[in-house]
C-alpha cells in the first residue's frame, strides 16, 4: 500500500524536525519547504495528499501561496497553520478554501488527529461502518424473519435505508452486495406480510391500521389548516425515502421537521390509483362510483390524473372546509415568471398544493434512454441525480419564500419504486394495462405463487373494467414480461426501477411536516 506524501511548508522548517521524524515513523513520507515559492515548484513536479501551510512566512505569505496551490491542484487538502485566530486572516483562508487549521505550538497529536480527518477519513468511516453494519446485521435478519407489525415494517424499513446510505459512502462493495441480499430477504418477507393484512386493513379505520393513501389531507394536512397555518403540500411523484433522506438536509437549511413519518401507499402503486385516492380522500372504486366523470379508467400514462385539482375540492367541500385552494402540476423546467406567479398565488390561499413530476419524469427517461441509464446506474446514482435536479430546480428557490414567509410544508408523494431485475411470465389478452409491476385484466395465465392477486376487485376497493376482471401485483423485484419477444423484453427492462406491486421502496413512503425556522 501506497505511503500519504505530506508536504509541510515553512519558512522555519528546522524547528519542526521532531515533528517530521514522527511522521515518518508513523509512516508518512513529508516532503518540506520552506518559503511559497519552493512549495508551489513542488506542487507542480508532483502529487501530494495533503498540504500543511505556515499562514505567516516572508516573501510570498500563506494566503498568496494557498491561492496558487488550489489554482495548480484544487482538490488537495490543505492546512493552514497560524500564531493566530484573528478573525479577518481566518475568514479569508476559509474563504480559499482551507480544509482545517491548527494554531501554533502545534504538537504531534493535533497533527496526527488532523492527516486522519483528511486523508485517513474514507478509510476509517468505511471500517467503522461496515462494522457497524456487520453488528447489526443478524438483528435485522432475525426481526424480518418474526411475524411483524405494519409499525415495525416501518422500523425495518428505516434502518435498512440507513445502512444503505452509510454503506453507499463507503469503500466496501462486498457490504453493498449483503446489504442488497438483505433487503431482498426483506421485500420476500414484507410481500407475505402486505398479502395477508392489506384486505383487511381496507375495512379498518386509520389508527387500527397503517395512514393510507385517502387518509392523508384528513389526518395530516387539515389538522394544520385548524390551527390557522398556511401550508404548502409538496407531492414529488414517484419519491422514494432514500431520496427523501438526501433531499432533507437542503430542506433543514431553512426549515426543523416537526414530524417525519412513514405512511403506506394503496395498490396498485401506480399514479392513477394511489395519487387520486390521495387527493379525493377516497379509495379508487369509490371515486368510480361517487365521481364517475373523474375516473378515468384508460390506461394511458397522459390520462390518469387529469381530474386531481378537482379531487381535492370535492374532497375539502364533502369535509365542510372552505379555505382557498390553489393547484398546480409541474412538468419539466419552470422558467423564473412562472415560478414568481406561483408563489404569489401561494400567498393568497389557505392551502397551496404542488405536483412535482420530475423524478417520475427521470425513472421512465431512465428507462428510454440509455445515457440516463449510465448517470443513474445504481442507487446511489439515482438518489444524486435526484438531489441534482432538487439543488438546480426552480422550486428550491420556493422552498426558500416560503420559509421566509411562515408557510408549513407537507413533503410527500403518491408511491416509490424499486429496481426491477427478475422477469416473471405473465399471459394476458390485448385489453391488459401494460404496466409491469401490476396487471390488470380478465383471463391472465401466471403462477399464483409468484403474485399477490386479487380475483374480486371489490374487496380491494379497485374498479373493475367488467365482470371477470382480476389484479395481480408483483413482489420484490420482478417485473412482468409477456412470452412473445421474452428475452427481448426481459433485458430492456432490467435493472430499470418501476412501481405498481409489493416492495418496501414502491409501497413505505415519506410523509414529512416541516416548520420555517425562522
Amino acid at each position: 500500500m501506497r505511503k500519504p506524501i505530506i508536504l509541510w511548508v515553512d519558512d522555519e522548517i528546522d524547528v519542526l524536525r521532531p515533528h517530521i521524524l514522527f511522521l515518518r515513523e508513523k509512516d508518512y513520507e513529508v516532503e518540506t519547504a520552506n518559503n511559497g515559492n519552493d512549495a508551489v515548484e513542488k506542487v507542480k513536479q508532483q502529487f501530494f495528499d495533503i498540504i500543511f501551510l505556515d499562514e505567516n512566512m516572508p516573501g510570498m505569505s500563506g494566503l498568496e501561496t494557498l491561492n496558487q496551490i488550489k489554482t495548480l491542484s484544487p482538490n488537495v487538502p490543505v492546512v493552514m497553520i497560524t500564531k493566530s485566530e484573528e478573525e479577518n486572516i481566518m475568514d479569508e483562508a476559509i474563504g480559499s478554501k482551507i480544509d482545517d487549521y491548527l494554531i501554533k505550538p502545534v504538537n504531534p497529536k493535533q497533527i496526527l488527529l488532523t492527516l486522519k480527518k483528511n486523508i485517513d477519513q474514507k478509510r476509517l468511516v468505511t471500517q467503522q461502518t461496515t462494522s457497524a453494519y456487520q453488528m447489526q446485521f443478524s438483528q435485522l435478519g432475525m426481526k424480518i424473519n418474526e411475524r411483524l407489525t405494519w409499525e415495525e415494517w416501518i422500523d425495518v424499513y428505516r434502518k435498512l435505508v440507513h445502512w444503505e446510505i452509510e454503506l453507499s459512502e463507503s469503500e466496501d462493495a462486498a457490504m453493498d452486495e449483503v446489504l442488497n441480499m438483505q433487503k431482498e430477504d426483506a421485500n420476500t418477507a414484507f410481500f407475505k406480510f402486505v398479502k395477508e393484512n392489506y384486505l383487511e386493513w381496507l375495512n379498518r379505520e386509520p389508527g387500527e391500521r397503517p395512514l393510507l393513501s385517502p387518509d392523508i389531507f384528513k389526518e395530516r394536512v387539515f389538522p394544520l389548516l385548524d390551527e390557522g397555518k398556511k401550508v404548502f403540500v409538496l407531492v414529488i411523484d414517484n419519491f422514494r425515502f432514500d431520496q427523501w433522506r438526501t433531499l432533507s438536509s437542503v430542506f433543514n437549511e431553512y426549515f426543523r421537521t416537526e414530524s417525519d413519518e412513514l405512511y403506506y401507499s394503496i395498490l396498485p402503486t401506480a399514479t392513477m390509483y394511489a395519487r387520486n385516492a390521495m387527493f379525493a380522500g377516497l379509495m379508487p372504486s369509490e371515486i368510480e362510483k361517487v365521481y364517475p366523470e373523474l375516473w378515468e379508467d384508460d390506461d394511458n400514462e397522459g390520462h390518469k390524473n387529469r381530474h386531481e385539482e378537482e379531487l381535492l375540492r370535492r374532497q375539502l367541500k364533502r369535509s365542510g372546509r372552505d379555505e382557498k385552494l390553489y393547484f398546480e402540476k409541474v412538468s419539466g423546467i419552470r422558467r423564473d415568471r412562472q415560478t414568481s406567479d406561483s408563489f404569489r398565488n401561494i400567498l393568497d390561499s389557505d392551502l397551496s398544493v404542488m405536483v412535482f413530476n420530475f423524478v417520475d419524469m427521470i425513472s421512465h427517461a431512465r428507462t428510454e434512454m440509455e445515457m440516463l441509464r449510465e448517470l443513474a446506474n445504481n442507487e446511489k446514482a439515482y438518489r444524486s441525480l435526484t438531489l441534482s435536479w432538487f439543488n438546480h430546480s426552480s422550486l428550491l428557490e420556493l422552498i426558500k419564500n416560503l420559509a421566509e414567509n411562515n408557510i408549513h410544508i407537507v413533503v410527500t408523494t403518491d408511491h416509490g419504486a424499486i429496481r426491477v431485475n427478475n422477469p416473471v411470465k405473465v399471459i394476458g389478452d390485448r385489453e391488459t394495462n401494460t404496466n409491469l409491476r401490476y396487471k390488470l385484466g380478465r383471463n391472465l395465465n401466471y403462477k399464483s405463487k409468484q403474485v399477490f392477486e386479487v380475483r374480486d376487485p371489490k374487496l380491494a376497493f379497485l374498479p373493475s373494467r367488467n365482470v371477470s376482471t382480476s389484479y395481480i401485483f408483483a413482489h420484490s423485484s420482478d417485473f412482468f414480461a409477456y412470452p412473445n419477444n421474452y428475452n427481448y423484453y426481459a433485458n430492456y427492462y432490467k435493472d430499470t426501477f418501476q412501481h405498481g406491486g409489493i416492495s418496501l421502496e414502491e409501497i413505505i413512503i415519506p410523509l414529512v411536516t416541516l416548520v420555517p425556522k425562522g
